[in-house]
């Protein structure tokens, strides 16, 4: 036997056997207070870009397993984004078929990725009650079941599968990779599948953790009042079904202007390209942290990448607009 034959090889089946050990760094160019130490988790690191690779992943292949997807099933779920690409790499990898329901505010980049990965792609422009497209979008998923035989609703709102990826993925690497304990978690929501998850694996550990849910101005997930919102991927204008308020200690709402900054701040401070969730995050710390006990550790978890959002967030006469909307408010 030879030496190189002796050593296993590291190669995955899919690229889904990517997903997941998603690094830490500490972001002491960003906030370089000595006595307050913020540190994230890099979830834009994974194979399409998010977090939702870790739930589009164990749904799918969970359903696979127990039967309640079946081989060649379609597919069909409302997203803004994130969530369809994964499920649309999803049904690649796994041979299934996928309807994804968007609506006017989802980014041109995500719409081509969506086509060409296969994704059938149902456009909603019909404004809900809320003043957004979520209760449309739903409406045409229900339409979409009632005609199409065998079909499976993904339904991360409402699905425990949802919080249970983050929970043995994301929140599992966290209490390996964090040997002193945090002080306080940072997580952006729209589900609130991945906080939760999160939350509920760091506490079996870390009891004293505090939660801090960064949510949208213009969300109602904890009794906001509803409003406009231009970036994805956070926030949403019904509660999710999976949300439980009592395991959250404090909100921070972040408006588009602020999550925009934040991303340009990180971006030039650390280097880390990240989207308008993560933006988001980074602006909740950024108010909160001056009014934190020290010393203190941060741990935020930063769930999206930038090159989706080039024409928001890092557009500069989007920007203009954003924070003129907001001075005449």
């Amino acid at each position: 036997m030879t030496a190189a034959s002796s050593v296993a090889e590291s190669v995955g089946e899919s690229v889904f056997d990517c997903v997941g050990n998603t690094p830490v760094v500490a972001l002491r160019r960003l906030f370089p207070e000595r006595d307050a130490e913020v540190v994230a988790k890099l979830e834009l690191l994974n194979p399409s870009g998010s977090m939702k690779d870790r739930s589009a992943r164990y749904i799918v292949e969970s359903g696979l397993r127990d039967g309640s997807i079946r081989p060649g099933a379609r597919l069909i779920e409302s997203s803004s984004g994130n969530f369809g690409i994964a499920l649309a790499v999803a049904a690649r990898v796994h041979g299934l078929r996928f309807t994804c329901v968007v609506d006017p505010k989802t980014t041109t980049a995500n719409l081509a990725l969506l086509h060409r990965l296969g994704a059938e792609v149902e456009l909603v422009s019909e404004v809900d009650d809320a003043g957004g497209y979520l209760q449309s979008r739903l409406r045409r998923v229900r339409e979409l079941l009632a005609r199409t035989p065998g079909a499976v609703w993904v339904n991360q709102y409402a699905n425990d599968r949802n919080w249970q990826a983050f929970y043995h993925g994301t929140g599992a690497e966290l209490t390996e990779q964090l040997v002193r304990p945090p002080d306080y978690l940072f997580a952006a929501v729209s589900t609130t599948g991945s906080i939760l998850g999160c939350s509920r694996r760091l506490r079996e550990r870390f009891p004293a953790l505090r939660v801090v849910a960064v949510d949208a101005v213009g969300s109602v997930i904890f009794g906001g009042a509803p409003g406009s919102r231009e970036i994805p991927g956070i926030g949403s204008s019904r509660v999710p079904e999976l949300c439980s308020p009592q395991e959250i200690d404090q909100v921070v709402h972040v408006d588009d202007v602020d999550a925009a900054h934040g991303c340009r701040e990180l971006l030039a401070t650390e280097g880390i390209f990240a989207g308008g969730s993560t933006g988001s995050v980074v602006a909740a710390i950024r108010r909160t942290l001056p009014s934190l006990p020290r010393p203190c550790r941060v741990v935020a978890i930063f769930p999206d990448r930038g090159d989706r959002y080039l024409d928001l967030v890092y557009d500069d006469e989007w920007l203009a607009a954003a924070e003129s909307r907001r001075d005449n408010a």
